[in-house]
């Protein structure tokens, strides 16, 4: 028997390398028909994690999101502070599945707009709007709710949302205020997403879902993250009870209550949890519910938390400050080493007669090898997922630091498609631009070498054909450059600082621009690099 999955995973080796080699655009092994849709299936949906200042190792509040979906995106760029005439008014869209590029991905059909206001602010233009100028950072997950609730009469989704907040905020309150504001008027039209909103004092969770078939308006509740606590959210609603005479760490719309007593999804007397009200079947996903086990486990092992638990706590405590370098490591998680690694069952015996894991044992597998395998009860939304994905388009590291000026306080870390085979650059939230490679497409029209997501896509989608031996020729690369980076990011701040009590605030953008210009176009010419060692060095044993 395991000769024959050996056998057969060795020839869907072959044709998904001979695919990849073809450039047909499958990225990462992905047929086309086979593209995780955020409507559909949650568990391919993102993973963010979030902690507060005292939770961190130098105090920083941060956010975090991998955006687990190849129909976003792959481009990114700076959109500057802008001065808007009277009567401007901001085009809304519905996002719809298109398979007419080259690629699958999202068309935006207009359906409407709402006024826009006198002066917006900078924001990083990722596929989800990810921080501004001030130092306001947000991470994303989808969880999707009762299904009942969502509306095609609000005008308002998540991709907006993050943009109005980012647009017109400075605070994790005030964009969670004017979130309620503007989807009480104009309506949310999207499934239940879960913001994770981060300012420089505070990181709070936003869950929001529609108010119901042909209505208009939202239902959601924002819960604060202690700020010695770490949290996550997985594609699943985390939030249960809430204490509205608490407003330190608790929000919720008007109608938090009385549309959950409406529907009979809670009744007066019994406990009220909004995950439960809203998003039932979000806390059944075994998909969601080992990633929150499995972010805790590595950040709080003395816990011992129980990894087949349905509810864990909102936010933990952590053994220790974390660390950028211990999120790294949590975002190129696989469950390596547990009894919930998908490679673990993958063995042959080598030439002393031992049985060891094979060396194209590959956590990352496509949906069709993950079913020919069934693994651990195979891959969705009742099955096993892990942290690291191999159709991961994007991943941000946020942080807030109140001790820091605005220009130089706000860093967004941004990686490029698996995390596990990637590395994260930082690009500063004053900062006015970003490589072309970075804002070139890379799904509409397919394959290029223009792109910076399709270097490390295809890294990616290499590497995991000998995954047991080629993650060890990337990531001694990945990992001395990135432990540069992270160890030399305070003297280089330092440098900033110096420009910035200077007032040289021109040269100051040069330099934190400059830096992320640097580093973004050495990691990309890298990582195609890597991959063309990768051909060579393996030839023969793919």
């Amino acid at each position: 028997m395991i000769i024959f999955v050996l056998i057969n995973h060795v020839m869907s080796l072959m044709k998904f390398t001979l695919i990849t080699t073809l450039c047909i655009g499958l990225g990462s092994g992905m047929a086309m028909g086979q593209i995780p849709d955020w409507e559909g299936g949650y568990a391919d949906g993102c993973t963010t994690i979030t902690a507060g200042k005292n939770a961190t190792s130098d105090g920083s509040v941060i956010t975090s999101h991998t955006d687990d979906s190849h129909r976003t995106r792959s481009w990114m760029n700076v959109i500057p502070a802008q001065k808007h005439p009277r009567g401007a008014t901001v085009p809304m869209y519905k996002r719809v599945a298109c398979d007419s590029f080259a690629m699958p991905t999202y068309s935006h059909i207009p359906i409407g707009s709402i006024p826009q206001v006198k002066e917006t602010q900078q924001f990083l233009n990722t596929a989800y709007p990810s921080m501004n100028q001030y130092q306001l950072g947000i991470g994303e997950s989808t969880f999707g709710g009762r299904e009942t609730l969502q509306s095609d009469e609000g005008l308002i989704d998540c991709q907006r949302l993050c943009q109005l907040m980012l647009e017109r905020c400075k605070t994790a309150r005030e964009a969670i205020q004017l979130a309620g504001e503007l989807t009480a008027a104009y309506g949310w039209n999207d499934f239940g997403e879960c913001l994770t909103i981060a300012d420089k004092k505070e990181v709070w969770h936003f869950e929001i879902m529609g108010p119901g078939k042909g209505s208009i308006g939202s239902v959601w509740a924002a819960q604060r993250v202690p700020d010695d606590h770490v949290s996550v959210n997985a594609n699943a609603s985390t939030i249960k009870e809430i204490d509205l005479g608490d407003p330190d760490y608790f929000m919720a719309s008007e109608n938090v209550l009385s549309l959950a007593l409406e529907n009979g999804w809670w009744k007066e007397g019994e406990a009220f949890r909004f995950c439960y009200a809203y998003a039932p079947e979000s806390r059944t996903s075994l998909a969601a519910r080992r990633r929150e086990w499995r972010v805790f486990d590595l950040l709080a092992p003395s816990l011992k938390l129980d990894p087949n638990a349905e509810n864990y706590p909102f936010s933990v405590k952590p053994d220790r400050p974390v660390s950028l370098p211990d999120l790294r490591r949590v975002f190129s998680d696989y469950y390596e080493g547990t009894p919930f690694d998908m490679t673990r069952d993958m063995t042959v015996t080598d030439d002393s007669g031992r049985s060891v894991i094979s060396p194209l044992a590959n956590p990352h597998l496509p949906y069709d090898m993950n079913k020919l395998f069934r693994i651990n009860g195979g891959w969705g939304w009742r099955g096993e997922r892990t942290i690291a994905r191999w159709y991961t388009m994007y991943a941000t590291i946020i942080q807030c630091r109140d001790w820091l000026p605005d220009e130089i306080g706000g860093v967004v870390w941004l990686a490029q498609d698996n995390v596990s085979t990637s590395i994260y650059i930082p690009v500063y939230c004053s900062g006015s631009d970003l490589p072309d490679s970075y804002k070139t497409p890379g799904r509409p029209n397919g394959y290029t070498t223009g792109s910076a997501w399709w270097a490390f896509n295809r890294l990616g989608t290499l590497t995991a054909q000998r995954w047991g031996e080629m993650r060890y020729d990337v990531n001694g690369v990945w990992d001395q450059w990135q432990e540069e980076l992270f160890s030399g990011q305070a003297t280089f701040e330092e440098q900033a600082l110096e420009l910035y009590r200077a007032g040289k605030l021109e040269a100051l953008n040069e330099k934190l621009t400059g830096y992320t210009m640097d580093w973004g176009n050495r990691v990309v010419s890298k990582a195609w690099e890597l991959g063309d060692m990768l051909w060579t060095k393996y030839d023969e044993m793919f």
